[in-house]
């Protein structure tokens, strides 16, 4: 799919066709992230850091199982 830029206000972008906004459950005032990959780039609707952040937790749970379930008593 090819996407062209235009002007918006002061600012360059790009408007994603609604097929591209459906399939990645955006609308208007949602944020995308892109991330540079060895094949280019990649927008996504998630989060890369919020994804490393949840790795981190759950391999701390994972560790700490026991004293979690002590605190959730």
């Amino acid at each position: 799919m090819e996407l062209k830029l235009t002007n918006i206000g002061n600012s360059v972008g790009m408007i994603l066709p609604k097929e591209a906004r459906d399939k990645m459950k955006v609308g208007n005032g949602d944020s995308v992230y892109i991330t540079e990959t060895p094949e280019g780039y990649k927008i996504t609707p998630y989060d890369p850091e919020f994804d490393k952040e949840m790795e981190a937790a759950r391999k701390l749970m994972k560790k700490r199982r026991a004293a979690l379930r002590e605190l959730a008593k």
